[in-house]
């Protein structure tokens, strides 16, 4: 276990390189051969940099126990090979560790990264954790291995979209006068009373580590923090009548805290969950103990942890859907609560005394997200190398100058400049998809013809040539590095959130992540990496990531039209393959080859 004796001798004592970092370095002078292995050098460094990661000194960056390298000696190692790569080789990195570097060509990938995965038979957390005793594995989470976490703000446009959703679909158009009851204010949970806020709404959200609320706090995530439910209830209950937005962390633990409100006879309008539940051991906190306690008991007798653990999971799953028997709107957001319950301990009683699945309630995806997977759309994210606040504005001036007619981008990026604080390397997100600037018949805005330096153009590889030109133009100081996260379209395969309940049965398949790695590869993409595991847990999710540099080379160029046209594409091809008619519209109108499909 990661916090007992044996576990900091694995992981060793901090990295005085580390220490003399404490972030991404800044500025344009670098230290490596060339600006793509400098990206991943201040990219592995931003996800441990203080003000990002969640534990640093034991190299976990969020969701429980997802590290950005396997040990400290693996870090130096990991600084060393990449200030000595040089533009036509690979350095490859295993779960975390340096491993090896082949010479490659000029076009290839200059990092490929591998993590947690393991043989089907023994895809589970029981031998994950044998191999991450023996310092032989560790978990990558999605954006912590991939060194692409940005903090709290990378997930927060995701967050914002799917509860926007749900005040389309369930509301009356927004969320004001709604209140969401939510648990878990960590790397990925943090984000969810400002997307609250952010479309009109109240949220009460309970967190049993108080110092995660005191972050959130701090960066203007969540507004206050209470011990006291009553004060929690009467507070929301008053903001949601006056049509105010209003959020409060309550520092307990959530499944009592959804106890506490059912006996109060409260029931909010909308309930969810994102605490660490896809790790029973290390990500969830079982009830009756402080933070403080539950670590003294993973240590001394994690089997007892893992039992109790489970037990409050299906309290905390009962009380979810007790809410939704009288009448909230419900959905698991992504944290494999649902599948936990039902792995452990099958079916659930009610506080009301009925008896449900576990997959009683939906998920969010298949809910409210899956509609812009098939468009290929889903989070295109981009930090500023230079550390210069300013170019990630100047990026902002961009995207909108580019899509004038997207209303709601344009009020993201309003959004996200008043109330979202940069974490680490000034970082921005927004939605983009294939949707590309010339389709068949005309324009997509309307008819009449596109300009030639737009035809066919996908929205991420407009944006991005974009940028490509404000750096080589010196507009911006710095080169943009462009990545994204593990809600998206085409790199995913994980039956319990981005593929759940696919139209033609293939959720747990897991060949189109595995394409979505080989093709980022092909198309030249600068860092790839493929995971097991992600927000849910070992053997529930295999899932590809991808960074492009954008330092105003015509190189730079070439990929990034490449790998934005191939990436997003997959989101549209894999959903077309399952037969959802929107994305075999977006593939007729944008242009996309899908071989077979008059059948």
């Amino acid at each position: 276990m990661d916090d007992s004796a044996d576990g900091e001798d694995r992981i060793g004592e901090p990295s005085d390189q580390w220490r003399s970092y404490q972030g991404a370095p800044t500025g344009t002078d670098i230290e490596c051969e060339g600006w793509r292995q400098e990206a991943a050098l201040r990219l592995l460094n931003n996800n441990l940099d203080p003000e990002v990661a969640e534990d640093p000194e034991n190299l976990v960056v969020y969701g429980g126990t997802g590290r950005a390298a396997r040990s400290w000696d693996a870090y130096d190692a990991i600084l060393d090979e990449l200030r000595e790569l040089g533009d036509e080789e690979t350095l490859l990195v295993q779960s975390g560790k340096p491993v090896g570097k082949f010479t490659t060509h000029e076009r290839a990938p200059r990092v490929l990264i591998a993590n947690s995965n393991l043989v089907g038979k023994w895809d589970n957390w029981d031998h994950f954790h044998e191999l991450e005793a023996e310092g032989k594995i560790m978990y990558g989470q999605m954006t912590a291995g991939s060194w692409a976490y940005i903090g709290t703000q990378g997930i927060i446009q995701g967050t914002y979209e799917t509860l926007a959703a749900a005040g389309r679909e369930q509301f009356d158009g927004s969320l004001e006068g709604e209140i969401v009851v939510t648990g878990g204010l960590g790397g990925m949970g943090g984000a969810q009373p400002l997307a609250v806020t952010m479309n009109h709404g109240v949220c009460i959200a309970a967190e049993v580590d108080e110092a995660r609320i005191d972050r959130r706090l701090d960066t203007g995530y969540v507004q206050e923090k209470t011990d006291d439910l009553d004060e929690a209830i009467e507070a929301a209950t008053a903001a949601a009548e006056r049509g105010e937005t209003y959020s409060v962390g309550v520092h307990m633990n959530a499944a009592d805290m959804l106890e506490g409100m059912l006996e109060r006879g409260f029931v909010p309008d909308i309930v969810t969950d994102q605490t660490s539940a896809h790790d029973e051991l290390e990500g969830y906190y079982p009830s009756g103990y402080t933070v403080e306690e539950a670590d003294e008991l993973r240590q001394s007798d994690p089997e007892t942890y893992v039992e109790e653990s489970v037990d409050t999971m299906a309290r905390h799953v009962a009380a979810i859907l007790e809410m939704q028997d009288r009448g909230a709107v419900a959905f698991e957001y992504g944290n494999n609560i649902r599948g936990q319950v039902e792995d452990h301990r099958g079916s659930v009683t009610t506080p009301a005394g009925t008896e449900h699945d576990p997959f009683d309630f939906p998920g969010f995806v298949p809910e409210y997200i899956r509609p812009l997977f098939c468009r290929g759309k889903g989070p295109f994210r981009w930090l500023a190398l230079s550390g210069e606040e300013s170019d990630i504005y100047r990026t902002d001036e961009a995207v909108t100058e580019l899509f004038p007619e997207k209303d709601a981008l344009h009020r993201w990026i309003d959004l996200a400049q008043e109330r979202v604080q940069f974490q680490g390397l000034p970082s921005r997100v927004c939605w983009l998809g294939y949707e590309t600037s010339e389709t068949p018949g005309g324009s997509r805005n309307g008819g009449g013809e596109t300009a030639d330096d737009e035809d066919g153009l996908t929205e991420r590889a407009r944006f991005a040539l974009r940028i490509n030109e404000l750096v080589r133009e010196g507009e911006i100081e710095g080169p943009i590095v462009v990545t994204r996260d593990h809600l998206d379209a085409g790199s995913v395969a994980s039956p319990n959130r981005e593929t759940e309940a696919m139209k033609d049965g293939t959720d747990a398949v897991a060949d189109w992540p595995i394409l979505n790695a080989l093709l980022n590869t092909a198309a030249g993409a600068d860092i790839v990496s493929v995971h097991d595991g992600g927000g849910v847990g070992i053997g529930n999710a295999i899932h590809a990531n991808n960074h492009v540099v954008l330092d105003g080379t015509d190189l730079a160029a070439e990929k990034a039209e490449r790998v934005f046209t191939t990436d997003p594409g997959m989101g549209v091809i894999r959903h077309a393959d399952a037969g959802y008619e929107e994305a075999m519209d977006e593939a007729d109108r944008s242009d996309v080859h899908v071989p077979l499909s008059d059948s």
